[in-house]
């Protein structure tokens, strides 16, 4: 079809569709309806820059909320740059008392906005969403405008106290990504129910042993992993028995890098093997490591996404006899620093395979699990 007869749809969504190799998205169509023909050239901008691929999923996704909450509040598409209206509008449709809405129904987001980004699948939530999210999202709005050349709102002193005020007044807890950790005996029970030779069993072994023992990879890390970033090393000596095959990953920059820096984490032994089985299996030389699977057992081109990821290990979860709400893919990455500490592995040790920058963070884990039998828990034993 000639460019001129095409839609803006079709325009749009051909275009995501030439970085998605760069830019995993998993609603391409919906998205092409969504997004502008200004966003999607916005997204396009940032690819060429070469910002990280994680980075980019973020903005993107948070770019189609943004649009699908501007047409459900107002009508249209979001304004470049938002005023300071816009702006406080948002919040005070996020961050809002749920006892005063139980009042006031005019308090907070109201019910035909909520309904419509339910029914679109961008709003899950019954109650006002968590302070950091609002954050994220205005910081990856403030981001967006930016790149588009324009200045906003976002430094406003209003904008700032309405975040402050609105914080204060609807506290929340913060939850774990994951209710419990993949430690090594949930990881085994799992291992357990991929004991055939199909290819959905050698692939979701090879996703957990490769995840897990990477350092507890995050799920868009093993989404994206690339055959290209697998290098062998040397077999590495063991104690008793023959040397166990080892391999590099080079993750490129990550959430915790900055600037071109490499980051590499190594695989030993079984993992080694379950990830040269499932590339055999799979016949993949090149390109995506981990790929969806037909109905009829064809292996896709196109790399799992994150989401995708997620559903595998609460699958598995399942087919283990273990509750699937407990679970989660981040429970692979705290599950690994537990484990490391339930078998005297030195925090800093571990983390040099988990590429945590954050010591406290690394250590809510960790410590979670020395804590309770350790010296200052048994003063009075």
């Amino acid at each position: 079809m000639p460019p001129s007869q095409k839609s803006a749809v079709q325009r749009r969504s051909e275009e995501l569709d030439n970085i998605a190799a760069v830019l995993p998205l998993e609603r391409r169509d919906e998205l092409a309806e969504l997004l502008t023909d200004q966003d999607v050239e916005t997204l396009r901008h940032l690819v060429n820059q070469g910002m990280g691929d994680n980075t980019l999923r973020a903005l993107t996704s948070d770019l189609a909320y943004l649009e699908a909450w501007g047409l459900a509040a107002t009508g249209k598409s979001l304004p470049w740059p938002a005023p300071e209206a816009l702006l406080l509008k948002f919040v005070a449709q996020h961050l809002w008392d749920p006892e005063k809405r139980a009042v006031d129904l005019d308090h907070g987001m109201p019910p035909d906005v909520a309904d419509n980004l339910r029914r679109q699948g961008f709003l899950k939530s019954t109650g006002p969403h968590a302070p950091a999210t609002v954050r994220r999202r205005l910081a990856n709005w403030s981001t967006l405008t930016k790149w588009r050349g324009l200045e906003g709102a976002f430094a406003s002193p209003a904008l700032k106290s309405a975040i402050r005020l609105a914080v204060r007044a609807v506290p929340r807890t913060r939850k774990r990504k994951s209710a419990k950790a993949v430690t090594g005996d949930v990881l085994a029970k799992l291992l357990a129910t991929c004991s055939t030779d199909s290819l959905r069993d050698v692939r979701d072994r090879a996703i957990l042993m490769v995840a897990f023992a990477s350092g507890g990879r995050r799920r868009s890390e093993v989404a994206a992993l690339r055959v290209e970033q697998l290098t062998v090393e040397p077999p590495v000596e063991a104690p008793e028995g023959p040397p166990l095959p080892s391999l590099a990953i080079h993750l490129g920059r990550t959430k915790n890098t900055t600037g071109e820096q490499d980051e590499v984490v190594y695989l030993t032994g079984r993992p080694v093997e379950a990830l040269k089985a499932w590339l055999a299996a799979a016949k993949i030389d090149k390109g995506s490591v981990f790929r969806g699977i037909g109905r009829w057992g064809t292996v896709s081109r196109r790399a799992i996404d994150p989401q995708s990821v997620n559903a595998i290990i609460k699958q598995r979860v399942e087919l283990a006899g273990l509750e699937r709400g407990e679970f989660s893919a981040h429970g692979l990455r705290s599950g690994y620093l537990t484990e490391a500490a339930n078998r005297g592995i030195s925090l800093p040790e571990a983390m040099e395979q988990s590429r945590h920058r954050s010591v406290q963070q690394a250590s809510s884990y960790y410590n979670s699990a020395t804590r309770r039998t350790g010296r200052a828990a048994r003063l009075f034993s």
